[in-house]
């Protein structure tokens, strides 16, 4: 086959060409910091990338709903621990009470303080966290209890939940009602229906009255006392699964942004050595080009 100048030119500036974007490509990586600009310059890399951000993206909402969640369980915590320092104060007065030596004057003014500090129970549980209610169940909305005499439970028993993995969600909330009730009216032995008796109990005036202080009520308190505590236990093991799903969390995307920095992320030193390798075969395959093709339209002429 005769070789023309006509393909020797096309070969080497083809071959020039290729020098040229192989310059470009290395000079595009150690710009943008990144092997791969387009799923075509490596196809396998680039779906790994997507699989990884996307999985990032996941454990980013995750994470979001962990906080949000730990918010929740921080604030029933702290409400819980309210409720149970007020009932500790009432069991102080209902003592002080059964043992006898009191005047019914001071027994008034104690029930007094019991009737503020049902107003106080329920306040807390009236307890917001970001303009939601959270112990109204799915009733977010809706306060929990009334201020005044009504002690009817307004919420509902419906569960809020966070999604902290797939498949894996976690209840935020617990049932406060179960805990209060729904006062004296509804005779149901709970928190406020303990409360009122011992309010209307401190007033009665009677050996009858001062009997039941002595005995069933400070069995009452205690034994609600005992639900108080098993619920502050159910909160802070939410509270604890909560933590370790933010640490798994954490340890999981610190994994995917590494897999994804050795799948993109360009590698410097390595990639300048590249670059001046590059550069300095294309200036070379510059020179030679220029030896070799130099037939121009005036060479033509001047044979003419």
């Amino acid at each position: 086959m005769r070789v023309t100048d006509l393909m020797t030119s096309q070969n080497v500036l083809a071959n020039i060409e290729s020098d040229l974007n192989q310059v470009t490509t290395t000079t595009d990586q150690l710009s943008s910091g990144l092997t791969i600009s387009q799923p075509s310059d490596n196809p396998y890399g680039a779906s790994l990338a997507m699989q990884l951000t996307g999985e990032m993206s996941s454990f980013g909402q995750y994470s979001t709903n962990v906080q949000d969640g730990t918010s929740w369980t921080d604030a029933a915590n702290t409400t819980l621990s309210q409720i149970n320092d007020i009932v500790g104060r009432v069991r102080e007065l209902v003592v002080e009470a059964a043992n006898g030596s009191e005047s019914q004057t001071d027994r008034d003014s104690a029930a007094s303080e019991v009737n503020e500090l049902i107003d106080e129970v329920k306040q807390e549980a009236n307890t917001q966290y970001d303009g939601n209610y959270i112990f109204s169940g799915t009733a977010t909305q809706t306060a929990p209890y009334s201020a005044g005499s009504n002690d009817t439970y307004n919420g509902n028993s419906g569960t809020i939940s966070r999604q902290i993995a797939p498949n894996t969600t976690v209840p935020v909330n617990v049932n406060l009602s179960s805990l209060l009730g729904n006062g004296q009216s509804s005779g149901d032995g709970l928190l406020l229906d303990t409360l009122r008796t011992v309010s209307a109990d401190l007033t009665g005036g009677t050996t009858a009255n001062l009997n039941q202080l002595q005995t069933t009520d400070l069995q009452s308190i205690d034994t609600n006392l005992s639900s108080l505590q098993q619920m502050q236990a159910q909160v802070g093991a939410t509270s604890d699964r909560l933590t370790l799903a933010a640490s798994r969390i954490t340890a999981m995307t610190t994994n995917d942004q590494s897999s994804l920095a050795n799948d993109e992320d360009v590698d410097f030193a390595t990639a300048s050595t590249q670059f001046a390798t590059e550069q300095a075969s294309y200036q070379a395959a510059l020179k030679a080009g220029a030896s070799i093709v130099q037939s121009s339209l005036l060479d033509f002429l001047s044979t003419a």
